[in-house]
This record gives C-alpha cells, structure tokens and sequence, in this order.
C-alpha cells in the first residue's frame, strides 16, 4: 500500500469524488481520501491523501486556501455561479474606485451564509439535494476570515481577484454578496484554488499524468506492491504537512518502546529542548522514520503521541 499525499490538479468537470475513485482504480487500493470539496466547474489543487496518510485529510482541510476568482456583475442566479438558473439580470454600472472600496470591505471576519447548493448536511441531508428539490432551509450565518483580496484586473462586468481566505469559505458566496453589497447583483463565472498550505498549483499533477507515472513505476518496480519509494517526486511523505513542528528522534534501544505507541521520557528523544513542552513535536525513529505527531503530557510527565503514521 502506498502511503502518503498526492497534490492533485482537479480539473473541471471532476467532482473531488470523482477523482478519488479515479485514484483508487490507479492505485489500486481502497484507503484514499481528499482534503477539501471543490466544485464539479472549479479547478486546481485538491491534496489527496494515500493510506495511512488519510489520517491528515481533516488537518488539510483546516489549512488556508488561496482562490483565483472571476466574479461576474449583474447576473444573480440560484447557485451562486454561472451554472445555476439566472434570478435576475441587470447592467453593471459601478465605477472601479466603487468595486475596490466595497471588496476592500469584505477583509477579515465575515459572517457568510452557506449557499443551498453546497454538501453541507442539514438533519442528514445534503443542502444541494433539497436544493434540486426546491426545498430551501434556514441556514446560520458562520464566520469565516478574508485575510486578503487582491483585485487582479477590472473588466467591466468581470472582477479577477486573489482570494486568501480561511477554511469554510465558499468563494460563490463570496460573489454574491459583494454583487448584493454593490446593488448590482453578482455571482462567480471561474474558480482556481491555487494553494492549500504549503501545496501549490504549480506543483500540482494531472490524473493522466498520475495514471502515467504510477505505470511506469509498476513496471520498473522490483517488488508486487507499490510502495511511495517507487513514486519519489509525485507522493509526498506525510511529514511534508508538519514542517512547522520541532523535529526529535528517538534513540535506537527505545526502538521497541517507540513501535508500540508507549509514551516517551524525555532523554529517549534526541534533540528534545525543554521549550518543545509548550508544542507539537515530529517524532521519527532512529533511522529517520516518520512516526507521528506527539505532544508533552504534564500528568504523565512524557511525551505522549497524538496521532500515529507509522508504516
């Protein structure tokens, strides 16, 4: 089984369900998880995680995300994009200086009201399938943080802009409102999610490339099983997304004590500072195995783990 975290390019016409079961074909193996939805007409970075790396997928998708969007004036329709059915129509006679005072507006908290057509569950049912139902459902505003929004270009009725924002956010939204805040009416045209934490879009791998390489890794492969060794360059260890924490090893005769998930005292860890008792900390073995992620646990005066990625 391969272990570890795929940046994907999820390109248009793919939900990110879509691309999972793709992976799971290629890969053959059925522990595959993605890290964030993206709509069916949105394109660009979806991380997926592989095997016991899925044990990060809710950690992924907790990270900021940068969006480029292109918000489309005068056009308001039920699902918030260009998809949807059109509610009304207008001209867009807003001046420049008017669109970048009001977007300007939106940075930092905002409470944002899910959109009907979103995945988003209410009493066990997913908002977009009481959507197409004609049914719409009361729902609370929740706040998400715009830590920047940079405008790209203005091409009366089309906004281009940057988006940095925190997880929760749903860019369509986002559209809309500024269009209602405008009194013109918007909703978004395009969507590209070019970042999530440290994953880029430039960095970012096609389906058919994925479906490429992983055959001809099985090719060149001297064993049955792929392993993430045979895919370097593509599959990302899973410590990749804990860069930020402290690194320690622990010293080979604690080896046994470290595989079978005991807590640590503190001279087993090499590298280990008294300081690292306030954060997380990377654990990795005497021969630079990744882990997991532990923590100091002052009752126990050990560092304890909090989630294992051992292979």
């Amino acid at each position: 089984m391969v272990n570890g975290i795929i940046n994907v390019y999820k390109e248009k016409g793919y939900t990110s369900h879509d691309v999972v079961a793709k992976l799971r074909g290629i890969f053959r193996q059925k522990k595959i998880g993605h890290t964030g939805t993206l709509d069916p007409d949105a394109e660009g970075v979806l991380p997926v995680c592989l095997g016991k790396a899925t044990r990060v997928c809710d950690l992924l998708a907790d990270k900021d995300k940068v969006y480029d969007a292109v918000l489309r004036l005068g056009i308001v329709t039920d699902t918030q994009d260009m998809t949807g059915r059109v509610q009304s129509e207008q001209e867009g006679s807003c001046t420049q200086e008017e669109i970048e005072e009001t977007i300007r507006g939106f940075v930092g908290d905002y409470w944002q009201t899910p959109p009907m057509y979103s995945a988003l569950k209410v009493n066990g049912k997913k908002l977009c399938d009481l959507a197409r139902a004609g049914v719409e459902v009361e729902r609370k505003p929740r706040q998400v943080t715009l830590y920047s929004i940079q405008i790209e270009e203005v091409s009366l009725p089309r906004v281009r802009m940057r988006v940095h924002c925190s997880k929760g956010t749903y860019i369509r939204t986002l559209c809309h409102d500024i269009g209602q805040a405008l009194g013109c009416g918007g909703c978004m045209e395009s969507l590209v999610r070019t970042q999530v934490a440290d994953f880029m879009l430039q960095e970012a791998h096609r389906i058919a490339e994925i479906e490429a390489w992983v055959k001809r890794a099985r090719e060149q492969a001297i064993q049955t099983e792929l392993r993430r060794e045979d895919l370097l360059g593509l599959v990302a260890n899973t410590d990749s997304v804990f860069t930020q924490y402290p690194e320690v090893s622990v010293k080979e005769e604690f080896s046994r004590l470290l595989y079978n998930g005991n807590p640590l005292l503190e001279e087993w860890a090499k590298g280990w500072k008294a300081e690292y008792r306030d954060l997380a900390v990377r654990v990795y073995d005497s021969r630079q195995a990744f882990i997991g992620i532990y923590h100091w646990d002052e009752k126990i005066q050990k560092i304890k783990p909090m989630k294992i990625f051992m292979e």
